[in-house]
């Protein structure tokens, strides 16, 4: 993925928007470059399961998901479809991927917002099957459908940078709302509500 940006602690004080021009997966072992100037810092971080990062609730003017069909992250679940998201119920779609540390700590939280009626999709990101399967049995399956994005081009036409990144999805395919870093259990009534009142 090239020209995309990354939002990353710097010092546990600040979050810095930086640009990405290599992204980095277990699956694409060549690294992660990024440029050396921050595009923008900001204050205001916490810290996830030692690594420190922000969650921004980002109100977004409508916005049509746009089309993509993506094959099954593991072989046990169904993959994803932007015809999935716009079957007139209200949904999270989560993109996170096995190797992102933040998603640990994410998991839990989409976990009880699966148990308190969240329907929740995700997409994973430059994986692997085995990773994922992994991930899935170690920290919780809240998810519906998992579809696979090897190359991070449906991530992209998202206007997601990185990982783990939430999107509030109404019934008609439409983006509502766009969490940028990991949901915490602070978000959790926030989203319920932002997700009735889609309904």
């Amino acid at each position: 993925v090239r020209e995309a940006q990354m939002e990353v602690a710097i010092d546990g004080e600040r979050v810095a928007l930086l640009k990405v021009d290599r992204w980095m997966s277990e699956a694409d072992p060549e690294g992660l470059t990024v440029s050396t100037a921050p595009i923008y810092v900001r204050a205001g971080p916490r810290r996830v399961a030692g690594v420190a990062v922000e969650t921004r609730d980002i109100s977004l003017a409508a916005r049509v998901l746009a089309a993509f069909d993506l094959a099954p992250a593991i072989p046990t679940k169904p993959g994803l479809k932007s015809a999935d998201l716009a079957d007139g119920k209200p949904r999270l779609l989560n993109v996170f991927a096995s190797w992102c540390v933040p998603c640990v700590s994410e998991a839990a939280v989409l976990s009880e917002l699966r148990r308190r009626g969240a329907t929740i999709d995700a997409i994973a990101v430059r994986d692997t099957p085995e990773a994922i399967a992994a991930f899935l049995a170690r920290y919780g399956d809240p998810y519906q459908r998992l579809g696979a994005d090897p190359r991070s081009n449906t991530q992209i036409s998202l206007g997601s940078s990185g990982v783990p990144e939430t999107f509030v999805i109404d019934g008609r395919g439409t983006i509502r709302y766009q969490y940028v870093g990991p949901l915490t259990e602070a978000n959790i009534p926030g989203v319920l509500k932002q997700l009735a009142a889609l309904k």
